[in-house]
């Protein structure tokens, strides 16, 4: 049932497309050191910034949202949650900070997986950090808004042995040294959806448990770029994928190549992402740099408000004093007044 089996994935070709985007990856890990040595003021700018996307994208995945005015004070200031959706994004920055703050690697067990979701619940459901009591099912909605059941996961019965199964392979995986560390993470969390061990929040836990088993691997990356948030912009692909690879999971047939490739192309974009910000920031503040790089890199026609959501760790005094220096140097345009103004970037 389990992908993350070590003799079958050992005797499975590598084609060479998911090879370079390995060797990429691997490349990118080797440089990392020399980034992070290279603007430390800039990283502290873009680990603030990762943290508030990473909380916002991966419970707005889930269909969890909050004002755009809250995002700032719930996750950076530590504002007292509200309702539950404040409660889950407030949970969700427990999480990271208790990944991040891990001075050694952490042995994955069920027990660290349990941790990972009771954190990003926000602790106050009665099943926070509890596997699964009923059988689950994981549905999709059709543009018809008809239910459809797109994958029956392992059954609650099933549930812990075959995460313990699955952390136990885990470990031995990375002991017995003959497949490269990547794709063991990525099949690990292959598997953990495919359990789908929760009653609730699992796309979370498996997001929280990604960042936990790379930054042991040495990606450090995922402190300065949000891996989350790459995820949300490719959603569809996500969920293509994951719908393509979970097919004859239950009788060990499924597909997993295709899986190893978004997994790899994910953090490969999320090392391009964090060399062009360190590389490309000048002798000016960081912030302004990004607050500049982003106005100018907009497409469509854009609010204050829009900005402030991509710009989580710019306040918005910041952002309106960019947008002026660039409207007096003619590279971007305002019509409108109030909060019905809008801006664009001049051709």
């Amino acid at each position: 049932m389990l992908t993350l089996d070590s003799s079958r994935l050992a005797d499975l070709p590598i084609p060479i497309g998911t090879g370079w985007l390995l060797g990429a990856c691997m490349e990118a890990r080797g440089k990392q050191d020399l980034w992070i040595r290279q603007k430390p003021e800039v990283l502290a700018v873009l680990r603030e910034q990762a943290i508030i996307q990473s909380a916002e994208s991966s419970n707005r995945i889930e269909g969890v949202t909050v004002e755009a005015n809250r995002l700032r004070p719930l996750v950076i200031g530590r504002a007292k949650p509200r309702d539950r959706s404040e409660e889950e994004l407030a949970g969700y920055r427990a999480a990271l900070d208790w990944v991040f703050s891990r001075r050694n690697p952490v042995s994955v067990t069920p027990a660290v997986i349990r941790r990972l979701h009771a954190l990003a619940q926000g602790g106050s459901t009665g099943d926070a950090g509890e596997w699964k009591k009923r059988d689950n099912e994981v549905i999709e909605i059709l543009p018809d808004g008809e239910r459809s059941v797109r994958f029956v996961p392992a059954s609650a019965k099933e549930t812990p042995a075959l995460v313990e199964m699955l952390c136990h392979r885990y470990r031995a995986a990375t002991d017995e040294e003959r497949i490269p560390p990547l794709l063991i993470v990525a099949t690990f969390i292959l598997d953990l959806l495919c359990i789908h061990p929760f009653r609730d929040g699992n796309g979370r836990a498996s997001r929280l448990a990604t960042s936990l088993l790379l930054q042991a691997q040495g990606f450090q990356v995922i402190r300065y770029i949000s891996l989350e948030r790459l995820v949300e912009e490719s959603k569809e692909e996500y969920y293509r994928i994951l719908n393509l690879c979970s097919q004859g999971w239950h009788q060990g047939k499924n597909e997993i190549i295709p899986w190893w490739n978004y997994f790899l192309s994910t953090l490969r974009r999320a090392y391009k992402e964090f060399e062009n910000q360190v590389e490309s920031v000048e002798a000016r503040p960081a912030k302004s740099d990004l607050v500049r790089r982003t106005v100018l890199g907009q497409v469509e026609p854009f609010t204050l408000a829009d900005m402030a959501v991509q710009l989580p760790s710019a306040s918005r005094q910041l952002i309106k004093k960019v947008l002026a220096e660039l409207k007096n140097a003619g590279q971007v345009r305002l019509s409108g007044r109030g909060r019905g103004a809008r801006w664009e970037v001049a051709g």
